[in-house]
């Protein structure tokens, strides 16, 4: 919303009190808000219009003592017209200025029926820091949300009228009641999502206990050391915990996003964890594709309620199936667990030590499920699964390999480094850009890496050549793969990114190309830089990115045509390979690019000839389809295979 609550003044109503752990550090989180109303099970606290700084004092007063109640609360500290009242009151005489508030007209209500013009109230933010559910969907009962207790004050999500919804306490709102006020326009998540750093906390200091046990066991640690040690990194786990917290709540914006642009993908994602990660699609109201394609026409997509479920199976089904396939066993899953604990604790622990963590397997799996959906959403598995009939393990592991190779915890760090400098847009838009990149080359890997390769081997394989290549790019590219580098350099350069990691940002967009380039300079023997001037030379001969591109467009929201189109993609990727070994096999020893190129034109003239006429013909076409690129793309792979196989001449 372009709202920095730290440095502008927000608005809130809130469901608790100082004394509660989540209502009460929420309200001390920022000197700004403003506290309008708020209501425990016992007091209902009107505050028209507080003074920030004064009220921000004497909510930290309340938090500080041992037990207090919105009763404690200083009188002198509200606003004119302010008042604090039983929530059981038959009768409570409301002053103007409480009235205007909460828009209602009579001088005299009771205690629940204030209760609900505080939930109907307009403000920036409704802070849920209490127990019960006080708001339902239009068409739910009161039996059917099963809290009885608060039926007297409960409301429809329709009747809510502020901006954003943060539920600190357990359902707040019923499930159907968020999605209804979310396609109102509402922002919400889920209490699960809420709620998360809780639960992420107590893991880590768990897993932290069973890492160091052995170092008391061993009497390398003794237990008040142990006991300072886990003082010492509070801060650390925190802003890990923190970080995750973040990360999550970035990922559902991204998959808001996605699903506006391809609202197939999750429809397909939705019946494929009904399948195989017992989704329950009709009690998690996840709509069908026939209430999606009417929210479609009315503009709307998929809610942040219902992404928060969809994300929340996709990663519980991916962390199962790591866990089930050997790759937690491989060596390199061990940066996993690295960056899972704090930087002292790891300096202080032998590396056998993590491999042997009773837990390793699930936590190994759990970062690594973690980075990848957050960045790649919630459909990514299963649209990779569809398309190359990999396992979800098989492309959790490609994953790993070209995130590691790409640097991608570091693009990140580098992304956030300047996110005050960002809009959201801005920020979404390179998160969106490390997608796709990420997913063509995990593409890429699971097509043509062996299964059996050790990850550690495959990334120092890689990494190398690709940071060459890197450096190199702006000599050797072409076409209009330059043109996208030289646009992308210009926008981060815009940006404030240094020109160093500018190149290299811009560079890792090619990342499946130059992992390409260096498995072939691999097969040939030749310098990877020599084999990446023949492979971007070629775009002088056939544009291949374009080609790509215009498949990438074609299909719409039908699977078959995406996996046809997926498959198109592999087979030019296979047509630039022969195109390249055909180069490079002809080559004269010393002959410069430009001349191995001239050779290459004189001595298959005729059949890039053929490419070449095929691709303007389609360029022309007013309807460029999914048929007419497949008849280009399978004649391009017929003539670079003829051309390989040494049939120089149509």
């Amino acid at each position: 919303m372009g709202i920095d609550p730290n440095v502008e003044e927000i608005t809130v109503t809130g469901i608790g009190d100082m004394s509660g752990d989540v209502f009460g550090n929420g309200m001390l989180l920022s000197r700004t808000i403003k506290l309008l109303a708020a209501f425990d099970h016992r007091h209902i606290f009107i505050d028209p219009d507080p003074d920030p700084e004064k009220s921000y004092a004497e909510r930290s007063r309340l938090f500080d003592l041992p037990s207090s109640s919105w009763d404690d609360y200083d009188r002198s500290a509200l606003s004119q017209g302010g008042g604090i009242f039983p929530r059981g009151a038959k009768e409570i005489r409301l002053s103007d200025e409480a009235r205007r508030l909460l828009r209602i007209d009579e001088p005299v209500i009771n205690g629940q029926a204030l209760i609900k013009a505080i939930l109907r109230t307009p403000a920036d933010l409704l802070w849920n820091g209490g127990i019960g559910t006080y708001v339902r969907a239009p068409e739910e009962t009161n039996a059917e949300v099963g809290d009885s207790s608060n039926d007297a004050v409960r409301i429809d999500a329709s009747e809510l009228r502020v901006k954003v919804v943060g539920e600190g306490g357990n359902l707040g709102l019923t499930q159907r009641a968020r999605i209804e006020y979310a396609l109102q326009g509402g922002r919400i998540n889920t209490d699960a999502i809420d709620n998360s750093g809780g639960v992420d906390m107590s893991d880590r200091e768990v897993n932290l206990k069973i890492l160091l046990r052995k170092l008391v066991e061993r009497g390398e640690l003794t237990q008040d050391e142990r006991n300072e040690l886990l003082v010492d990194v509070t801060d650390d786990v925190a802003e890990r915990v923190l970080a995750s917290n973040r990360s999550q709540s970035r990922a559902l914006s991204l998959e808001q996003l996605r699903a506006r642009e391809r609202l197939g993908d999750f429809r397909d994602s939705s019946y494929y964890l009904e399948q195989k990660a017992g989704l329950r699609r009709a009690q998690e109201h996840i709509p069908g594709w026939g209430r999606l394609q009417t929210r479609k026409e009315l503009g709307q997509s998929l809610t942040r309620p219902e992404l928060s479920v969809l994300l929340a199976y996709s990663k519980l089904h991916l962390k199962q199936e790591i866990i089930a396939s050997s790759l937690p066993d491989d060596p390199a899953l061990l940066g996993c667990l690295v960056r899972y604990f704090p930087a002292k604790i790891v300096d202080r622990v032998a590396g056998e030590d993590l491999r042997t963590h009773r837990l390793a397997s699930e936590i190994a799996a759990t970062v690594l499920t973690n980075r990848l959906v957050d960045l790649m959403g919630s459909t990514f598995v299963a649209r990779v699964a569809r398309d190359s009939g990999a396992s979800p393990a098989a492309i959790a592991r490609g994953w790993y390999v070209a995130a590691e190779i790409m640097g991608t915890t570091e693009l990140l760090a580098q992304i956030e480094r300047v996110e005050e400098r960002l809009s959201s847009e801005e920020e979404y838009s390179w998160m969106l850009a490390l997608e796709g990149v990420l997913d063509r080359t995990v593409r890429w890997a699971v097509e043509n890496l062996p299964e059996d390769s050790e990850v550690g081997g495959v990334i120092e394989k890689f990494r190398g050549p690709v940071a060459e290549l890197c450096d190199s790019l702006p000599s050797i590219v072409h076409g209009s793969q330059q043109a996208a580098f030289e646009g992308t350099l210009e926008e981060l350069k815009i940006g404030g990114v240094p020109e160093e990691v500018s190149v290299r940002v811009a560079a890792l967009q090619f990342l499946e190309d130059l992992m390409e380039v260096t498995r072939i300079s691999r097969q040939v023997d030749r310098p990877v830089t020599d084999v990446g001037r023949v492979y971007f030379a070629l775009a002088n001969v056939i544009d291949f990115a374009l080609l790509l591109e215009l498949l990438k467009l074609a299909p719409g929201e039908d699977e078959w045509e995406q996996r046809a189109a997926q498959g198109l993609m592999q087979d030019l990727g296979q047509a630039r390979r022969n195109l390249t070994l055909a180069v490079l096999a002809k080559s004269r020893e010393g002959a410069s690019i430009d001349e191995q190129m001239s050779d290459f034109r004189a001595a298959h003239g005729a059949r890039l000839g053929v490419m070449r006429e095929m691709l303007e013909e389609l360029l022309e076409s007013e309807n460029i389809n999914l048929a007419a690129l497949t008849v280009a793309t399978r004649e391009t792979v017929r003539q670079s295979s003829l051309i390989l196989n040494g049939r120089g001449r149509s």
